[in-house]
């Protein structure tokens, strides 16, 4: 986020343009913070997923690419970061519910990472995939288009002057009125 933007009251602006689901990574944050932060968001009517770390008010946990979900049996949804279709199909075999594949494009938020996976990285994949890097309202359809489930934005949204009006870009180019960041 751009210095003095709050992050609260830019996830409210986003719930109202139509977000309903956010992943809560501030892992910088100690967990007593992440938990009151997740309870808030909550209160916006937002699905919140935690990053790496159970949290009481989200219905979901979110792990890296070489976590197991050994700690996570009794949370509702269970996803993992991936970076190739391979490890999407290692995810679903070790009974996570959905992967975020990535980076779909290149992307502000990790110069140099990569290289973009693109839209054939998404063709029949064995669990909910979603796109993740380099997704702006410009290509977010294609990526649907090729087989993502669906998208999950960081960057566009939070270095955005107007965050909600790139939620509310992405629902249109996506013809939905739901998005998660």
């Amino acid at each position: 986020l751009p210095l003095g933007r709050s992050l609260f009251a830019t996830m409210a602006a986003c719930a109202e343009a139509g977000l309903t689901h956010v992943v809560l990574r501030e892992l910088d944050e100690p967990l007593e913070h992440r938990a009151k932060l997740a309870e808030l968001l909550a209160g916006l009517g937002l699905n919140v997923i935690a990053a790496h770390t159970p949290l009481p008010a989200a219905e979901g946990l979110h792990l890296p690419a070489s976590a197991s979900c050994s700690r996570c049996h009794s949370v509702l949804h269970r996803g993992r970061s991936c970076h190739s279709p391979a490890e999407v199909a290692t995810a679903a075999a070790e009974g996570f519910d959905y992967a975020m594949l990535s980076p779909y494009a290149l992307t502000e938020s990790k110069p140099g990472y990569g290289p973009p996976l693109g839209p054939a990285a998404f063709c029949d994949l064995p669990l909910p995939t979603y796109a993740l890097g380099g997704i702006t309202p410009d290509n977010a359809a294609a990526a649907v288009a090729a087989g993502a489930h669906g998208v999950a934005v960081m960057g566009a949204v939070m270095r955005a002057e107007e965050p909600a009006e790139v939620v509310r870009d992405l629902l249109a180019a996506l013809g939905t009125t739901a998005v998660a960041s």
